[in-house]
């Protein structure tokens, strides 16, 4: 695990994006696991910018998103669909057919659920997996309980992550209490992972991931056994970890 400290918000953007030009430039067939959320916006405008400047193809780049809400359809504005639409795939050169994002209003959702691994097994698994993470530590939707789920799978979410994502709709009582999501087992199979992290209030969350026990009520802390996990912090998420434990952008 190693772990990157940034001075801001700005600049763990321009670090992470620059991590996913590289892994592109080496292999510009990638697979991508993106993830939604307010954490990788700024990444996925420096990507937009590179991609306008030629600096990056995704002509070749499959991806794969980490979660969609349940029984939320896609033109609905709060959905990750929507989301991923409007905050990248719009303004960049990939292809459609290309982009892979859970189906929430599947009527079959184990279906569903299975359909999605083995379309992740067969593009031959995700080369790096970008992932937030929330102040209970869950990793998307995996949230904080007694095992870890292995594949993707549809979860009800827990009561603080409701809390945290009412902002994003006119009333709480909108929010999806339900989502589909890439189990734990999953994202660890990612060759390459790739955690983001800012503000004081994921100081906490992430000194469990790095310190603490590897249980399943600290869904990240799974983290520490990936053979290739990179952490990329601003100052105030990195408050609690020893300054001999990091290194600086």
């Amino acid at each position: 695990m190693r772990i990157i400290v940034c001075e801001n918000y700005e600049e763990v953007s321009k670090k992470a994006a620059q991590m996913i030009l590289s892994q592109v430039t080496l292999k510009p067939n990638s697979v991508l696991g993106l993830a939604t959320g307010s954490t990788p916006v700024g990444m996925y405008k420096n990507l937009i910018q590179m991609n306008k400047e030629r600096y990056i193809d995704f002509s070749e780049v499959k991806t794969f998103n980490l979660d969609e809400y349940y029984n939320l359809p896609r033109t609905n504005e709060e959905s990750y669909y929507h989301f991923m639409y409007e905050n990248l795939f719009n303004h960049i050169n990939i292809n459609s057919e290309n982009v892979n994002i859970p189906n929430g209003m599947a009527e079959d959702i184990e279906a569903e659920c299975a359909r999605y691994d083995e379309a992740i097994k067969e593009s031959g698994g995700i080369d790096i997996q970008v992932l937030g993470i929330g102040n209970n530590a869950h990793i998307r939707f995996n949230e904080p309980t007694v095992n870890f789920e292995k594949g993707t799978h549809l979860v009800e979410l827990d009561e603080s992550t409701i809390q945290a994502n009412s902002r994003f709709f006119d009333d709480i009582d909108d929010v999806p209490k339900k989502a589909i999501t890439m189990g734990v087992g999953a994202i660890f199979k990612s060759k390459k992972i790739m955690l983001l992290a800012c503000g004081e209030n994921k100081a906490e969350a992430i000194y469990n991931t790095v310190y603490g026990k590897v249980i399943p009520e600290v869904p990240a802390s799974i983290l520490q056994f990936h053979n290739d996990t990179i952490i990329i912090l601003d100052k105030a998420a990195a408050k609690l970890l020893k300054k001999e434990d990091y290194k600086t952008a």
